[in-house]
């Protein structure tokens, strides 16, 4: 069972980039998927949350900037990002609270991380 981040990049000030979460492996279901960033020298950060029904929650930083989403059929999670700004760079790192096959309980995992660049 895996979570393999992709998307980032290197963008310019007022740009977009869409993150994505693949998960992959025996998973059942996935409750709640979360994004979230560590900027250097910072501590790692939650950026936002999208439960299984769809509900989600935002940072208050990046609220009307960011949007979550996910593909449940897809076992994917991604992350809109628009209006970048330098203040945007960090490693994004996605982490997800699955059911896994064979097992009683819920693990939470996480992604490898992307690295998100926003420099003119």
């Amino acid at each position: 069972v895996q979570l393999q981040a992709s998307g980032g990049g290197l963008v310019q000030p007022g740009g977009s980039l869409r993150l994505s979460c693949a998960a992959s492996g025996s998973i059942v279901k996935i409750n709640d998927m979360n994004w979230y960033r560590q900027a250097p020298g910072k501590q790692r950060e939650l950026v936002a949350r999208i439960e299984s029904d769809g509900s989600t929650n935002y940072a208050d930083s990046w609220k009307g900037r960011f949007t979550v989403s996910r593909d449940n059929a897809k076992k994917m999670g991604f992350l809109q990002m628009n209006g970048l700004k330098p203040e945007d760079t960090a490693v994004y790192y996605c982490k997800a609270f699955l059911v896994i096959r064979g097992r009683t309980g819920t693990y939470d995992v996480w992604g490898q991380g992307t690295q998100v660049t926003v420099s003119s």
